[in-house]
């Protein structure tokens, strides 16, 4: 497969959101993390890249004008697909759910796919691509494009192995050396730092690769509360422990310079300004 081309000082970077397993929270996570870095001023994209199950709609409560089933493989290709998502300030790019045809794209198809979410990088500061749990090809090719890998886990024991399988598969694809862990749904941070120490000694000894720990998200039963009400967390329950867990993910995510919404250049939180932008993006 093909390794990821590094982006250009003025291009986004492309996140793929994976996980060997479903069940561990990724597409809230994705959705969260998302919405967090559109917070901190980031032009941000979210693609549901669960082909065929995707269910992000269904998360936020929104009805699609449009979606990728009838865009992929068209001349207008998947971005003609994109929309607003004005409950979280990030746009997105909706999926569809049991369109079979979706997940067994034909190779040519499937590239131009990943030719659309490259192109985005141009235009947005952040693509993140929310993929199908487990190790179907679309999801590996996508994930081997991507610039960061970022794998969610639990420290369920199940879990771990399948995220092992993921590393071992992305490593093969010849993805990107950025590979950033997430554990899921744990008690404590140090929970959460046991588990992936378990799971990156494992990487490193049979796999030679060091993946990173991005951050731990604890268990938390306002995420439930959300997912019930079709709500973001961060509008529902801004303060809850999961919130300020993501979000702390999406500071250490987010590029020190960045777009913000009205297309300004401004620097990071906490990020001195280095002076006048070198340029700009147009949305």
């Amino acid at each position: 497969m093909t390794a990821p081309a590094n982006p250009g000082p003025e291009r986004g970077r492309l996140i793929a959101v994976a996980s060997g397993k479903g069940g561990v929270g990724k597409t809230f996570l994705a959705i969260t993390l998302a919405h967090a870095m559109a917070a901190r001023g980031s032009r941000v994209l979210l693609f549901d890249g669960d082909l065929g199950l995707a269910n992000i709609d269904i998360q936020l409560g929104l009805v699609p004008a449009r979606d990728i089933a009838t865009h992929v493989g068209t001349a207008a290709g998947v971005l003609a697909a994109v929309q607003p998502c004005p409950p979280c300030g990030f746009d997105w790019l909706p999926g569809r759910s049991g369109a079979a045809h979706l997940t067994a794209l034909a190779e040519t198809t499937l590239a131009q796919l990943l030719h659309g979410l490259r192109a985005a990088t141009d235009r947005y500061d952040v693509v993140i691509a929310d993929l199908a749990a487990g190790i179907d090809p679309p999801a590996r090719r996508i994930a081997a494009t991507a610039d960061t890998l970022l794998l969610v886990a639990t420290d369920d024991p199940t879990s771990l192995t399948d995220a092992y399988a993921v590393l071992k598969l992305h490593a093969a694809d010849g993805g990107s050396t950025d590979r950033a862990v997430v554990i899921n749904q744990v008690q404590s941070p140090a929970e959460g730092r046991r588990a992936f120490h378990t799971l990156a000694r494992a990487a490193e000894n049979f796999l030679g690769i060091t993946p990173r720990l991005a951050g731990t998200v604890r268990r938390d039963p306002r995420v439930r509360d959300t997912i019930r009400h079709q709500t973001p967390l961060l509008t529902r329950h801004p303060q809850a422990p999961a919130a300020a867990d993501i979000v702390a993910l999406a500071r250490d995510l987010t590029p020190e310079r960045r777009v913000a919404r009205g297309g300004e250049r401004v620097p990071a939180a906490g990020a001195a300004d280095p002076g006048p932008p070198g340029g700009r993006k147009d949305a």
